[in-house]
């Protein structure tokens, strides 16, 4: 399964941008992580098929949703009003299988990733 990741760009602070990961086959946990500059990479978002349940970080609560196109085998992250610290890499990954819960945030419970795209927030 091959994952394209699309939607990043630049943006002024409070404003927002939706993020589209388009996978070629069926997934069955998506996710979203993120890498600013000199950090590591970090959890944002998840959603798991099944159920369509979602979870999402503390920092980005409230403010993103992570949603799925059911017919076009695609996710989305709807963030709102974005902060100068929401600046990074943005990488869709996913699982052929349906993670558990208490995975869904780390790196290692998602076999493909995205090609990353870039999210800029200014001050």
């Amino acid at each position: 399964v091959q994952l394209q990741a699309s939607g990043g760009g630049l943006v002024q602070a409070g404003g927002s941008l939706r993020l589209s990961c388009a996978a070629s086959g069926p997934t069955y946990g998506t996710a979203w992580f993120r890498q600013a500059p000199g950090k590591e990479r970090e959890f944002v978002a998840a959603l798991r098929r099944s159920t369509s349940s979602t979870y999402y970080a503390d920092s980005v609560k409230g403010r993103f949703t992570v949603s799925r196109d059911k017919s076009q085998n695609a996710v989305y992250l709807q963030m709102n009003s974005l902060k100068p610290e929401d600046t990074a890499v943005y990488f869709c990954a996913a699982s052929p299988n349906t993670p558990i819960t208490s995975a869904v945030c780390y790196s290692q419970t998602y076999s493909y990733w995205g090609q990353g795209t870039l999210v800029t927030v200014s001050s």
